[in-house]
This record gives structure tokens, C-alpha cells and sequence, in this order.
């Protein structure tokens, strides 16, 4: 309880309820503008590229990029927020929650639920592509090979005109399904992208509206001044990780538009709610319940992210991408964004 009493008297110097105002509203406006700034800079780079050679491997560096920002902000920014909350002297001095470790087990919830929806998701996908036949697009999918393979290789026969027209239509009725095939499995790659970016905007989401209602509960403003900057280059790295992923899942551009505003108006939402519960409550950052709240919030989302960046983006990407498996030097760039997303992301919990 000492280190309460000393925290309290450090903190009531800095605590002016009108400057704190002032520089909430300041960083409404800032944040908004970086968040756009954040996640529409891979949505348009992916539009740029569109229909070129690079498209591909542009939205695959990205993508990558963004899975180290978000496995970063995990385990960097969230997590340690989340136990340091429940850890806090008004809360920890306290059953049950000096018994037992309660952040780390709603992360594992978090994970959990995020598997869960994942695997609901997938088979539900699989089960409405199946319904079209016996194989895909009703030809059973045979891979022994492409129609121009098939084909070339009875060219070489040099046999009868009625051997190899023979053989050319098996050819063709083959290349047919497995073009059939390749459809309806690149369709169900994009609606597992979809899904990927859905359940990653929702976990951003819960994290984005701790952050803003813990600065806009907040009375400290040698606090809140250096969270402005800070939390600007966090929502920039943070909306290139969500927006990289959006951009890959070819969204229609009202549902990428939609994402992409309630990414940017997330933070800037939770600090009016801080605020307006600031002024209801009286309940500043420090309050126990509040704290308890931000504890366990931040823990749940923190499973979502940890679970979507190594399950759905890194471990998608780097063993089971065709275009990585095939090209080291594919591979050797991607690892390299990822390196740099997730310490860029990890500098920036130097100040917040």
C-alpha cells in the first residue's frame, strides 16, 4: 500500500482537469487523421498495384509487414497493458484477483474463442462449396497436370489423328475441372482472408476503445501529452497492419471504405466515452473497476490478435503460400517485413 500512497502523490501534481481537457480534444483530431493515414496507405498501394506483375508480391510484403505489427502490438502493447492493470495496488490487494493469474487466462480464452470462430467459419465455407458435385464445377479433379501439359504431351505421341484428338478431349474435359478447381479453391482463400481481416478488426477494435477511454478518463497530464504523439505513430503502424490485410481480401471498395472509418474513428470514439464517463461517474484511469475493465478487455483482444497473427497470417503465409514455397527470395523479403512491422511496433512501446 506504500507504493499507492507515494503513485497517489506523484500523480496529483500533474493532475489539471482543464489542460487535460484541452489536450483530449487536440488528440481527437490527431489520431483520427493518423488512423486514416494508417490504414489507407496499403488499401490504396494495393489499387495502385492492381493488374501489374508486383500486384501479388506487393500485397504478400504487405500482408507480412502487417502480421509483425499485429503480433507486436499483441504481446508488446496489449498484454503487459492488460497485466499491469489487474496488477495494479487498488486492484491486486483485493480478492480474487491477487489469487489467481486472471490475465493470462482471458488471453487463452481470447485464443480459444478465436480458433473457435475460425473453425466454424471455415467449415461452414467448405460445406456451401462442396454442394456443387461430385468434384469442382462437376468434373472430379484429376492433377496429372494442366490442359496445355496434357496436351503437349500427346502432341509428341506423333500417333494416329483419332489416338490423339482422343486424348486431347480427355485433356481438355480434365484442364476444365481443374480450372473449375482452382476457381472455387482461390474462392475460398478470399473468403478465409475475409474472414481473417473481420475477426482482426474486431480484436484491433477492442484495444483501440480501451486505449481511448483510458486516456479520456484521465485527468493526468503528464500522462496524456506524450500518449498524443505516441498513440499517433501507434495507429499509423497499427491501421497499416489492419489495412494490409483488408487490401489482400479484395473487398468491395463500401465494405474497405466501412473498415477503414471504424478503424479511424475507434480511438477517437472511446476518448468522448472516457470522457463522458469521467463527467457521469467521476471514475478516473486509476479507479479499481476501471482498471478491472482495461484488465480484462485488453486480455481478451490480446488472444484474438496473438492467435490471428501466428495462426491466420504468419504460419498461412510462410508455409502454405505457393508463391513463398517457390521463390527464397520471396521468402527471405517477407521475413524481412515482418522483422521490420514487429519492431517498428515494438520501439514505439518505448512511450506507449
Amino acid at each position: 500500500m506504500a507504493s499507492c500512497v507515494s503513485d497517489t502523490a506523484r500523480s496529483l501534481s500533474c493532475r489539471d482537469g482543464r489542460a487535460a481537457a484541452h489536450l483530449k480534444l487536440i488528440s481527437i483530431s490527431v489520431i483520427f487523421v493518423t488512423s486514416v493515414i494508417g490504414i489507407s496507405s496499403p488499401v490504396l498501394l494495393s489499387r495502385y498495384f492492381q493488374g501489374k506483375p508486383a500486384y501479388d508480391k506487393a500485397t504478400l510484403v504487405i500482408k507480412c509487414f502487417a502480421a509483425g505489427v499485429i503480433l507486436s502490438t499483441s504481446l508488446v502493447h496489449v498484454l503487459p497493458d492488460a497485466f499491469l492493470a489487474l496488477n495494479d495496488c487498488h486492484v491486486s490487494s483485493h480478492h480474487p484477483w491477487k489469487d489467481y493469474p486472471f490475465s493470462g487466462l482471458v488471453t487463452m480464452v481470447g485464443a480459444i474463442i478465436a480458433l473457435l470462430v475460425d473453425l466454424t467459419a471455415t467449415s461452414h465455407m467448405e460445406s456451401h462449396s462442396a454442394g456443387g458435385g461430385h468434384g469442382h464445377g462437376g468434373y472430379e479433379v484429376v492433377p496429372v497436370g494442366t490442359r496445355d501439359e496434357l496436351v503437349g504431351k500427346n502432341s509428341n505421341l506423333n500417333g494416329k489423328n483419332s489416338k490423339l484428338s482422343m486424348d486431347t478431349e480427355v485433356a481438355v474435359a480434365v484442364g476444365v475441372g481443374s480450372n473449375n478447381g482452382g476457381g472455387s479453391e482461390e474462392m475460398l482463400i478470399r473468403m478465409k482472408q475475409r474472414l481473417v481481416s473481420q475477426v482482426l478488426e474486431i480484436g484491433i477494435i477492442f484495444h483501440s476503445v480501451i486505449i481511448g477511454v483510458t486516456m479520456g478518463m484521465s485527468q493526468n497530464q503528464c500522462t496524456i501529452r506524450p500518449l498524443v504523439a505516441a498513440l499517433s505513430f501507434h495507429q499509423i503502424f497499427e491501421g497499416m497492419g489492419l489495412g494490409g490485410c483488408i487490401a489482400q481480401a479484395g473487398f468491395k471498395f463500401g465494405t474497405t471504405a466501412y473498415m477503414c472509418f471504424m478503424f479511424a474513428v475507434t480511438t477517437p470514439m472511446g476518448i468522448v466515452l472516457g470522457m463522458i464517463l469521467f463527467s457521469v461517474t467521476g471514475y478516473d484511469d486509476s479507479n479499481p473497476n476501471a482498471l478491472i475493465l482495461e484488465g480484462l478487455l485488453g486480455s481478451f483482444s490480446s488472444g484474438i490478435l496473438i492467435y490471428m497473427a501466428l495462426v491466420d497470417l504468419i504460419a498461412l503465409d510462410f508455409f502454405h503460400n505457393k508463391m513463398m514455397s517457390s521463390n527464397s527470395w520471396m521468402r527471405k523479403t517477407s521475413y524481412i517485413a515482418l522483422v521490420l512491422g514487429s519492431t517498428s511496433m515494438s520501439i514505439l512501446a518505448l512511450w506507449a
